[in-house]
């Protein structure tokens, strides 16, 4: 059994197990959070398609809160001295899907 859910301007595909790298949320290490809203729900040759979501949840514990690999942005216009370089690192939050309830 799988499903779709939406978070933060994403859609991810999960199943039970699996282990997602989600925008950063709120919550500590080992505390257990509802995912959703659940936009569908599918497996063993059904599917269920909300309009626009499902009622029910995706149940995940939270693994770890990090941050990602430095990302570096360089601007630069040719024959004008203009360099500007910058970077940042994108917070994360690694979940472990526990249910799916639809």
């Amino acid at each position: 059994m799988y499903a779709i859910i939406a978070n933060g301007g994403k859609q991810y595909k999960v199943e039970q197990g699996q282990v997602l790298r989600l925008e950063k949320m709120n919550g500590d290490v080992g505390q257990s959070i509802d995912l959703g809203p659940v936009l569908m729900v599918g497996g063993e040759g059904e599917a269920k398609i909300g309009q626009p979501h499902l009622e029910g949840q995706v149940s995940a514990t939270i693994l770890e809160q990090g941050k990602s690999k430095k990302i570096m942005i360089l601007k630069k216009k040719r024959r004008k001295g203009y360099r500007v370089k910058r970077g940042h690192r994108q917070p994360f939050t690694a979940v472990r899907i526990e249910a799916i309830q639809a």
